[in-house]
């Protein structure tokens, strides 16, 4: 199999703009959904205030969305594998639009579900195809980057939903909120015309014996012809297509599927060694992704300030205004650091800092619960400070490797639907921190449940220790091979990370 980054040249050094344009039109979805994500932290404490509900239904409304993902993801997978990548981002972009319109409408609680219910479909179908389409056209030498553009865009978004929060929390009780929800169908409908300039995969295209289309589109989204010709022809030996056939259209094997038939089969029923260990990976590290807890401080932020100490609207507001911008500044510097540092060396030094951060916050905001006279400055400051920590260790290496690495480590024909089980695993557990946190504090306390975060995520840096070989710089159609002999490839990352 020819290997792009072997091949050599200074070509393969460059940054493909037309490919990074994909990437980012692609990446858009992303900034609606990290917007949703966002707005809605300030959102229910108005919500709340006008509809008279009780915590249990704030946290249905906080995780219904993820639920709702969760079967999104599942059928955008298949989706993908039958239209294709660019019609599958299309049909999240209006799915996503019509949530977004019956929220902001919402007379009545069950209206507002319902259009949450929607929109959260439509997350499923972003989350899981977005990451796919950018890892896809992109080189190897660039894929880290393009491919971590999804959570930029998430980061961008949900910072954008703090600052909707502070503006639109002036407004009247009735309007503030809808305004706030109902905003995200504007750019939904921009992308969903945006998105059909767009080309279809190469990948995809070889897959349906598409191989002139997809040479076509490799010649643009690639900085030489060698480097083209190169990668189509690692992508015909991935989809089992005889590498000197002609360019132009193949007939699929009818014995080889091309829609996505049977993959399921292969993925769960009948997995080769490989492919085992590649899916113990994508759904480990989707688990653990939300399972440290960081749902808890993005949708839940004002009330860990206000456990804290900080009092009024405004105020609780602002302060999780600087989680969001702290997320967006670590998400951007990680788009450097994912193809010079490595996947695995930061989601070890990631994870690190995570454990720290939460074991800071969980003891400060012990302290501060059980003080019972002035308040403590001190232990108000830490935990603020402890709190961005978190999400910025937690945004420079776990969330971006997340959606990274499990894009990239499937085979060409398990990849959309294998991603998908990955991208329904993030949501379930999404959804479990989200309509569980407040019921988990007042169970335990608010710092036992920080400090049961930190516990977790111990668990997690291991797990990533001895089971995730460093897939930095290789082709896709190579990365097989470092999980083919499972926990020793670990010894193949650590001599890619010298």
């Amino acid at each position: 199999m020819v290997s792009i980054e072997g091949s050599g040249g200074e070509n393969q050094q460059k940054l493909n703009m037309y490919a990074a344009g994909c990437a980012i039109v692609a990446s858009m979805i992303s900034i609606i959904f990290g917007y949703d994500t966002g707005v809605m932290s300030g959102a229910m404490i108005f919500i709340k205030e006008e509809l008279k509900i009780h915590d249990t239904e704030v946290e249905i409304l906080a995780g219904i969305l993820n639920i709702c993902a969760l079967f999104g993801s599942l059928l955008a997978g298949r989706t993908s594998d039958y239209i294709g990548r660019r019609y599958t981002i299309f049909t999240a972009s209006i799915i996503f639009m019509i949530g977004s319109i019956l929220m902001g409408y919402a007379p009545n609680y069950g209206v507002l579900m319902t259009g949450r219910c929607i929109a959260g479909i439509g997350v499923g179908f972003a989350l899981m195809i977005a990451p796919v389409y950018s890892a896809e056209v992109s080189s190897p030498s660039y894929r880290g980057f393009l491919t971590c553009l999804p959570e930029l865009g998430i980061s961008i978004g949900v910072l954008l939903g703090y600052i909707s929060n502070v503006a639109f929390g002036g407004l009247s009780l009735k309007l503030g909120w809808r305004i706030m929800l109902g905003v995200a169908a504007i750019p939904s409908l921009a992308l969903a015309f945006g998105i059909l300039k767009m080309p279809e995969s190469p990948r995809w295209l070889v897959m349906q014996g598409r191989l002139g289309e997809a040479r076509k589109i490799l010649l643009r989204v690639s900085n030489s012809e060698e480097e083209a010709g190169a990668r189509l022809r690692d992508i015909k030996e991935a989809a089992g297509i005889d590498v000197n056939c002609n360019d132009d259209f193949v007939k699929p094997d009818p014995l080889k599927k091309t829609h996505g038939e049977g993959v399921w089969k292969e993925l769960l029923l009948r997995p080769t060694p490989a492919v085992r260990w590649i899916l113990i990976a994508a759904v480990g590290i989707h688990f653990f992704e939300h399972a440290v807890g960081i749902e808890a401080v993005i949708l839940y932020s004002p009330r860990i300030f206000k456990k804290a100490g900080i009092v009024g609207k405004q105020k609780l507001l602002r302060a999780s205004v600087g989680v969001g911008i702290t997320k967006f500044i670590f998400v951007f510097i990680s788009t450097f650091l994912l193809d010079r540092v490595g996947r695995r060396r930061l989601l070890l030094v990631s994870t690190a800092g995570i454990i720290a951060a939460l074991a800071v916050l969980g003891a400060c905001l012990t302290i501060v619960e059980n003080h019972h006279g002035d308040q403590l400055v001190w232990a108000l400051s830490l935990c603020i400070i402890s709190t961005y920590t978190f999400v910025a260790f937690f945004n420079i290496g776990l969330a971006p490797v997340t959606w990274v690495y499990s894009s990239e480590i499937f085979p060409l024909k398990l990849r959309a639907q294998g991603y998908s089980i990955g991208v329904a695993v993030n949501r379930l557990m999404n959804a479990t921190i989200s309509m569980s946190f407040i019921s988990l504090y007042e169970a335990i306390t608010i710092g036992g449940a920080f400090f049961l975060f930190a516990g977790i995520s111990v668990v997690a840096w291991f797990f990533f220790y001895f089971l995730f070989p460093e897939t930095k710089g290789r082709s896709l159609e190579d990365i097989e091979e470092l999980f083919s002999k499972g926990i020793s490839g670990r010894a193949e990352a650590v001599k890619s990370d010298k």
